[in-house]
């Protein structure tokens, strides 16, 4: 059993774990039960009822945040001609228009954040999978990170300003960042309502019975909230 230091104990000790907190409650009680000397993440965790081992029910989709993530996000662009062109002028930071950054790619190096292609580099990015893949950095049509190279403005524009990914992993659960403590109760409130408006969206036409079971709010290292699905649902619908 983890044992926990006085501090995430008087934390947890503000929080019911029998209750369901209503989102405004959450997101209040997330900011007072932060215990870090640095400025946490806030994470949403949401257990869905759908069945990953099937296609017809993966749940993958982006969602742009109002407030970001309050981080700065590095974007790197596979394109070359013009679309190089357009990526660099849009502020991308890297883009992998030569066989130098693909080869360095390939040997492991992954610093940036989002990773966006156009789709006739779609050949030559495929071969670096191994590497991508296992950190949620390759470029996919559906997460709209394949692109046309006229669209690359828009999507890099959008990547830095709080677009966000989400992926229902193997045993159902979604884990999904909105924010930072230190942001405004404001702030972070619209971020998960936009969250939970996404991913209500994003539900499967096949899947049967409760969608949403389970919703935990949580900061780095601090006690989890547990949030009312169905008052969250409700509030996704109204945004």
């Amino acid at each position: 059993m983890t044992k926990h230091g006085k501090k995430y104990l008087a934390a947890a000790a503000k929080v019911d774990p029998d209750k369901a907190y209503s989102s405004e409650e959450a997101v209040a009680l997330v900011k007072e039960t932060s215990i870090t000397k640095f400025d946490g993440t806030v994470e949403v965790h949401i257990r869905l009822g759908v069945d990953p081992r099937h296609a017809d029910q993966q749940v993958r989709d982006v969602v742009v945040l109002p407030h970001g993530l309050g981080k700065s996000v590095r974007v790197l662009v596979f394109a070359q001609g013009e679309g190089a062109m357009l990526a660099r002028n849009a502020g991308a930071d890297v883009v992998a228009d030569d066989n130098e950054t693909i080869a360095k790619i390939q040997g492991g190096w992954t610093d940036f954040d989002v990773a966006i292609a156009t789709q006739d580099m779609m050949g030559q990015v495929g071969r670096l999978g191994k590497v991508l893949g296992p950190r949620g950095l390759m470029p996919n049509p559906k997460a709209g990170t394949v692109v046309p190279a006229e669209d690359l403005p828009r999507v890099i524009e959008e990547a830095k300003a709080g677009r966000v990914e989400f992926r229902v992993d193997k045993t159902a659960n979604l884990h999904v960042p909105i924010g930072k403590v230190s942001f405004e109760y404001k702030q972070l409130f619209e971020n998960f309502s936009a969250l939970m408006e996404a991913v209500r969206k994003a539900r499967p036409a096949s899947t049967k019975g409760v969608y949403i079971r389970r919703i935990t709010l949580t900061s780095t290292m601090g006690p989890g909230i547990k949030v009312d699905p169905a008052q969250a649902q409700t509030l996704a619908v109204r945004e």
